[in-house]
């Protein structure tokens, strides 16, 4: 099965390059689709830099939309028989990419999340109120859907090609992580988690998602569950 990594990036020079290794150096057949989110560091001198011996990536560049709107134009352009999303920074690990679409290869998923809160892989201590945040929003969404999600928050996700394709997905911003949790839950898809690891980052080192986008992650799940 061939692989698409879908990786929406947005100033991230200072880690682009190391995570495109990582991905380059997965045994896997993976095709590698980067959107470039209207960055304005060296990204797009880094994105230059990698094509002109990696023909093969796909590479878009847009105006600034956010997360969401970077995975939605990356979608077009898949490939593979299944799709993971790759955050361009370093939090998460290419090396846990083949035990995160196991389940898919197996048949047995069409979906797969990577928990950062299921244990049993390296986890930086990161930042307290995000992990409450993110257990409050997983455990608002376990009981709109009726479902045991431990992480709904988390940059991993894989699909198979064609449910991600069906999603319909509309946001731009991060709201596309609770969007795809709800849209996934209420089409009752077979969903699995797997413990992968996690460095997370500080805003100091880079990180951009803030409390307003909880606020957000919430509207969007009563949204999508009244309304879909």
């Amino acid at each position: 099965m061939q692989v698409s990594f879908l990786i929406p990036v947005y100033n991230e020079a200072a880690t682009l390059r190391k995570i495109l290794e990582r991905v380059e150096q997965l045994d896997l057949d993976k095709q590698i689709i980067v959107v470039d989110d209207g960055s304005f560091d060296d990204s797009p001198i880094v994105l230059e830099e990698w094509k002109k011996t990696h023909d093969s990536t796909v590479v878009i560049r847009q105006a600034n939309k956010g997360k969401g709107a970077a995975i939605r134009a990356a979608i077009p352009h898949i490939a593979g028989d299944i799709a993971v999303i790759q955050d361009a920074d370093l939090e998460y690990d290419p090396s846990d990419v083949p035990a995160l679409i196991e389940p898919i290869v197996r048949g047995e998923a069409d979906v797969v999340y990577g928990s950062r809160l299921s244990g049993g892989r390296p986890q930086r201590a990161y930042l307290f109120w995000h992990m409450v945040g993110n257990r409050f929003l997983s455990l608002v969404a376990n009981v709109l859907f009726n479902t045991t999600i431990s992480d709904i928050e988390t940059g991993y996700k894989a699909f198979r090609a064609g449910v991600l394709r069906s999603l319909d997905l509309q946001r731009n911003s991060f709201a596309i992580e609770p969007e795809i949790t709800a849209k996934v839950c209420k089409r009752k898809l077979r969903l699995y988690e797997v413990p992968i690891s996690y460095y997370g980052r500080t805003f100091d080192e880079g990180k951009k998602i803030t409390w307003r986008d909880g606020f957000v992650a919430l509207a969007v799940l009563f949204d999508v569950r009244i309304r879909g």
